[in-house]
């Protein structure tokens, strides 16, 4: 599939989202980090936010839920009008059931990883997902420093991806910048979240442009 850039709005000003959110029009998807400050020692903005968004842009909207007890509040996000929408395997009682309910109200369900945690027990669960998405950080901060640790971990799911031959997008999250966006491409990623590389940067929407051409042509090679 081609590659995608999904700027993260929570490197941009939160008193002028919806600006913010047109200033990168010309990515795939706005991602948006939902923090509760239980799964993780944040807090950012809800659902009322992501409703006030979608009437905002023409940009589809990425969930990224980091949060206590998705299997609950993960659906209320589809209603509010995201278009895909990624929990916390650590933190989902029914992984399977959650994203069955939010793929059966339209959205796309993705599940996501924390540094620690292996990929290799849910290798049964991938064809239940339409993305998955390993971090590159550890969740709950924007700015942070790239792990290259994750590399050898977005190889592995790259395979086990294509040993079932799924359709599913590989994402990665944190740290991803001009420095770091090749390396991920090479070890099998499809699916970029940049935050501070597009936001921090004078035209967002040309660094978004920059950073889909170098992957484009990572993943070339």
């Amino acid at each position: 599939m081609a590659v995608q850039i999904n700027p993260s709005i929570l490197s941009a000003d939160f008193a002028r989202l919806a600006d913010e959110a047109r200033a990168v029009e010309g990515a795939d998807w706005l991602h948006v980090d939902v923090m509760d400050n239980h799964f993780v020692p944040n807090l950012t903005l809800g659902v009322p936010v992501v409703e006030s968004l979608r009437k905002a842009t023409e940009t589809p909207l990425d969930c990224h839920l980091m949060i206590a007890d998705p299997d609950r509040w993960a659906p209320a996000y589809v209603e509010a009008g995201a278009g895909s929408v990624t929990f916390h395997v650590e933190a989902a009682a029914a992984p399977v059931r959650l994203a069955r309910e939010i793929r059966a109200k339209g959205a796309r369900a993705s599940m996501a990883l924390r540094p620690a945690t292996p990929v290799e027990p849910y290798e049964d669960l991938l064809p239940e997902l339409d993305m998955l998405l390993i971090m590159t950080v550890e969740p709950g901060f924007g700015g942070q420093a790239f792990l290259d640790i994750m590399l050898p971990k977005i190889r592995r799911a790259r395979k086990l991806i294509d040993k079932h031959g799924l359709d599913l997008w590989l994402q990665v999250d944190g740290g991803v910048s001009a420095s770091t966006i090749e390396r991920c491409a090479e070890a099998g990623a499809d699916v970029f979240v940049a935050g501070s590389a597009v936001y921090g940067a004078e035209d967002p929407a040309e660094a978004v442009r920059g950073l889909r051409k170098q992957a484009a042509a990572a993943c070339a090679h």
